[in-house]
């Protein structure tokens, strides 16, 4: 009388395994990307809020000058530092003062949804919006009706 003992699993059980794990690997993949994408968001929001807090320092400091209080503010490291950290985030940063240097606006793209923009202004606003940086914080004598249009 011959008896098969033989131990362990048959190719079509590991496959099986296999495929289970590949299929739960790939739900949590997509998952923890938009996770990531998110926190990019935040980490964008985060220093464009930076800006606002830079911006009243820059002032109070009269570095801008008087009557021209953002004089150069757009090249200052006060907005560069935390623009360097939204171009690591995935962002395209810009900034602008009008002409008379007396407003300013910075926006940034965002990640999770690429068509959409974020902005902080002179005035305090933040706020999201799905126009361009171009028509959210405009340049030049546009800038002085406010911006984070």
């Amino acid at each position: 009388m011959v008896t098969n003992k033989s131990k362990g699993f048959t190719i079509i059980e590991l496959l099986v395994v296999v495929a289970i794990i590949a299929v739960l690997a790939a739900i949590v993949l997509v998952n923890v990307t938009s996770y990531i994408n998110k926190g990019k968001d935040a980490a964008i929001q985060g220093n464009l809020a930076t800006q606002l807090v830079n911006a009243a320092v820059y002032v109070d400091a009269g570095t801008g000058g008087a009557g021209t209080p953002y004089n150069g503010f757009c090249a200052s490291s006060s907005v560069t530092g935390p623009e360097a950290a939204i171009t690591n985030a995935g962002g395209t940063p810009t900034c602008s003062t009008n002409t008379a240097n007396t407003t300013w606006c910075s926006c940034s793209t965002l990640k999770v949804n690429a068509g959409q923009v974020f902005c902080v202004d002179y005035t305090g606003a933040k706020k999201a919006s799905t126009s361009t940086c171009a028509v959210a914080c405009p340049t030049g004598a546009a800038a002085g009706a406010g911006a984070c249009q």
